[in-house]
């Protein structure tokens, strides 16, 4: 088989990123999609990616995308990493916008790209694949509310029973369908976008938190459910810092052994 291709969601920063370094090392042509082009082009220059720019919640934009993919190759893996959100509010308090912004961003994004991508990935395994892959990187939030969470909660418990639903109507077809459910990670822009450039609050986020995730933990694992022999799914993996135990349980401080 000749080398397979990825395309990566969400690749200009964090997990999305960390994503295309990872499959890069590992063989694998990808191309990144994310809407700023010249993150796209800086990472393309310095691992071999080859990006394409689109806002992703833009019907006219991922038919674009479909059409580039045609005409450049056969497509293997969608790996859907973009997404985000906004705010901190109770849901008494929200702001409509910030709620609209999530669901698009986080659910209706996941929706058009599979739905235009599905026939290229049918088609590279009628080119010689023995499977395709989609693999969504979706959050503990999707299965574990927290006051000022709602909307986030909202969309990747949205995002999440997408891709239930797509396992399920894709049965019969070698389509594999993976969900990854990080929860604490630590990136450069997640938490700093949410509360809206508030450096100071993002960082308290994490403060005394003894290793959380970062990005390249995250792309580790997709990268390795994207390799893992073809009749092998991965349905769901959460995956948390050890400090981490649940969603509301977080330690702060060194983890050390009881006496």
């Amino acid at each position: 088989m000749t080398t397979r291709r990825a395309v990566v969601t969400g690749a200009s920063s964090g997990i999305g990123e960390a994503t295309v370094r990872a499959l890069r090392a590992g063989g694998w042509d990808v191309v990144g999609v994310a809407r700023r082009a010249e993150r796209l082009a800086a990472l393309d220059a310095e691992v071999g990616s080859a990006s394409y720019a689109a806002d992703l919640s833009s019907e006219a934009d991922v038919a674009a995308l479909a059409e580039h993919l045609a005409r450049t190759g056969d497509v293997h893996a969608l790996v859907h990493i973009a997404g985000g959100a906004r705010g901190v509010d109770r849901v008494e308090d929200g702001k409509a916008e910030d709620w609209r912004w999530m669901f698009e961003a986080n659910v209706l994004s996941a929706q058009l790209v599979t739905a235009a991508l599905l026939p290229l990935l049918r088609a590279g395994i009628r080119a010689g694949g023995d499977h395709a892959d989609t693999l969504y990187v979706t959050s503990t939030a999707a299965q574990t509310a927290y006051p000022g969470g709602a909307g986030y909660n909202a969309a990747k418990a949205g995002e999440a029973m997408l891709v239930h639903a797509l396992r399920l109507e894709l049965n019969g077809e070698p389509i594999r369908v993976t969900e990854v459910a990080p929860g604490m990670v630590y990136t450069e822009e997640f938490t700093l976008n949410r509360l809206g450039g508030d450096t100071a609050g993002a960082e308290k986020v994490y403060d005394g938190v003894e290793q959380p995730l970062v990005a390249s933990d995250v792309a580790d694992v997709i990268s390795y459910a994207l390799n893992a022999p073809g009749h092998v799914n991965l349905d769901l993996v959460t995956m948390r810092p050890v400090a981490q135990s649940a969603q509301h349980l977080l330690a702060r401080g060194a983890l050390r052994p009881r006496d």
